[in-house]
């Protein structure tokens, strides 16, 4: 059998597999309504996609930057780590790090399991700050305040120890490790995950994959770990993995953040589970109903996607196939295919388009370490050009829709982007930048004036929450 193979969910209709077209209309129109931003979605029955959308410019050949759904990767790493023999959960995490460890470590730090690394209850009253390029030492500076086990705190630092000691371990990266053993089964390509100055796989989040590939893994959950008949994840450990193994807090009835938390999964309401990211990447397991809802999203309100998902999309699962209906399935598949993401648009072209088309502004000193600034228009759009500490970057725009390409400006590695342009007023040029792999898009609003320019810019989302910058320039004698 050719593991490299990529090999799709079987495809099916939603009343074939018990759920009504009319459901998943309402839960999309539901969303758009609410201004709730999603990437993509697939839901998955009875191991069939049923219904599948991405909102343009997001597409389904992309992979989507993950954040901490990576988590649930990592854990699943672990338990093989542990079916092979390699490790126990009991096993002390300083124990693999004689090179780090403090001389003199504390009785809760020398006491802290693998097994507390997985359920975030190392025992930190807060998580450890990264400082440093090397982050095992980071981790075990932080005074450990309760006894592990007893106590959670949400800890991305854990789970890249996780990683960190699987690289020790095997002698290879988490990535690398995962290839043969899950993502290749599965048929997944193009699997990346960042690493840290150490060349460790971060772990607790970096890991990128496309829409599907979150809904096969959810699949794979569901199937108690077998694929195609073959046992890829023992089905004690995902037992293990997806059951309450510490409170993470009082139970809130109105909140999904309250209901435990396994091994790097998360307990829903409802009898589901679930692995989650930042912005909204999520992986929900419903077993009770047999389905998977893989989302990528730029959300900032990850609680309010999901309480859309328990008004629509779970009561809509029934127990038998419904009847064909040729009008819902055709309604729905147009609102699956008009799905798309629109650019600001244009009221009216700028006179003094024409006049600053070109020039060159050279900008005051700033953080992004920028020099300089332009815009050329064209007749469908226009280029923007930076230049700055890491060279000279371009950008396509369009005028009011997207222009593609991949951009080194945001995150200094290679991204693809979808850009446009508008004007707000005379004086005001909007420009959008979606990192189409990510949750992010940057907005800059260009204000040109007689003294020169003024950008204020700002990311949709962030983990500081909204930050407008301000950059002024002079255009170049």
């Amino acid at each position: 059998m050719n593991t490299n193979t990529v090999r799709l969910l079987p495809r099916s209709t939603p009343e074939n597999q018990g759920i009504s077209s009319q459901s998943i209309k309402r839960f999309i129109d539901s969303i758009q309504e609410k201004e709730l931003e999603l990437h993509s979605f697939m839901l998955v029955r009875h191991g069939h996609s049923v219904a599948e959308g991405w909102w343009k410019p997001y597409d389904a050949d992309k992979p989507h930057m993950l954040f901490s759904l990576s988590k649930s990767f990592t854990s699943t790493a672990i338990g093989l780590l542990v079916q092979e023999g390699r490790i126990t959960l009991e096993d002390r995490v300083i124990g693999f790090f004689p090179e780090n460890k403090p001389e003199d470590p504390s009785p809760n730090l020398s006491a802290m399991t693998i097994r507390d690394l997985l359920i975030m209850g190392t025992g930190h009253a807060q998580e450890p700050a990264i400082q440093s390029d090397i982050w095992v030492d980071d981790f075990f500076k932080q005074a450990v305040e309760h006894e592990p086990g007893t106590h959670f705190v949400y800890n991305s630092a854990a789970t890249y120890m996780l990683s960190a000691i699987l690289q020790k371990v095997t002698g290879i990266t988490l990535l690398d490790y995962l290839q043969p053993r899950l993502f290749e089964p599965l048929g997944i390509q193009g699997a990346a995950w960042e690493s840290c100055p150490q060349g460790i796989n971060t772990g607790g989040w970096g890991l990128k994959l496309k829409t599907e590939d979150i809904a096969k893994f959810g699949q794979l959950y569901l199937q108690k770990g077998e694929w195609d008949g073959r046992r890829l994840i023992p089905e004690a450990w995902i037992e293990e993995a997806t059951s309450k193994q510490i409170s993470n807090g009082p139970a809130d009835s109105s909140s999904d953040w309250t209901e435990g938390y396994g091994y790097q999964f998360w307990m829903c309401r409802h009898g589901a589970y679930r692995g989650d990211g930042a912005f909204g990447q999520f992986c929900i397991v419903f077993p009770e109903q047999d389905a998977v809802l893989a989302i990528t999203s730029g959300l900032g309100d990850m609680q309010a996607v999901l309480n859309e998902v328990w008004e629509h999309v779970l009561p809509a699962m029934g127990a038998d196939p419904l009847p064909a209906d040729a009008d819902a399935a055709s309604s729905l598949a147009g609102t699956l295919q008009a799905l798309k993401l629109d650019p600001p648009s244009e009221e009216a072209l700028s006179p003094m388009e024409k006049d600053v088309s070109g020039i060159v502004y050279d900008l005051e000193e700033n953080e992004e370490k920028l020099h300089s600034f332009s815009v050329r228009f064209e007749e469908d759009g226009g280029v923007m050009e930076l230049t700055g500490e890491h060279g000279v970057n371009s950008i396509a725009l369009g005028r009011s829709e997207w222009k593609s390409g991949t951009t080194k400006l945001i995150m200094m590695t290679d991204q693809a982007y979808a850009a446009s342009m508008t004007w707000k007023d005379d004086r005001t040029l909007q420009l959008t930048v979606r990192l189409t792999e990510t949750p992010f898009y940057l907005t800059t609003e260009c204000t040109f004036s007689e003294e020169g320019i003024q950008l204020a810019y700002w990311m949709n989302q962030s983990f500081e929450g909204k930050v407008v910058r301000e950059i002024k320039g002079k255009a170049r004698a």
